[in-house]
């Protein structure tokens, strides 16, 4: 399995309505494992073992057609987000599958969040995924 470098240290999105995208995000990251760490007025703070990896801040302009992906444990994790983000508010850009573009082991779904950021859950499995819909094309 490969190991991976975290490049990113944290990513910020600038929101119109905070308690809306609030919902969606505690919703969605949830089954990823993924909790609100800080909250203030302005700002809700998302991440495991007390590193806020994600935030969300109220403000302008606000955070567009950006892209974020989540990693997921597994496939379950990945389409309890998907759902989650769909029943709060979410548009969906991708459903979950195996995205054979980026690889056989490549489980993934994506929605479009309030602003139209592409918000995907990703799970990279161990061996190539064999009982999973394809989804050829990028979402």
């Amino acid at each position: 399995m490969t190991v991976r470098r975290v490049v990113i240290d944290h990513v910020l999105f600038v929101v119109a309505d905070l308690d809306a995208s609030r919902g969606l995000y505690t919703a969605a990251l949830s089954p990823l494992g993924y909790e609100e760490l800080y909250v203030q007025d302005d700002c809700v703070s998302y991440g495991a073992e007390g590193l806020d990896d994600f935030t969300i801040c109220r403000g302008e302009p606000v955070t567009t057609a950006a892209h974020v992906a989540f990693s997921a444990e597994g496939r379950d994790a990945v389409d309890a987000s998907f759902a989650a983000a769909v029943a709060n508010g979410a548009t969906v850009r991708g459903e979950p599958g195996v995205w054979t573009q980026y690889s056989e082991r490549y489980y993934a779904a994506f929605v479009n969040d309030l602003h139209q950021n592409n918000v995907e859950a990703v799970w990279h499995a161990p061996e190539p995924v064999v009982d999973a819909p394809r989804r050829p094309g990028v979402p």
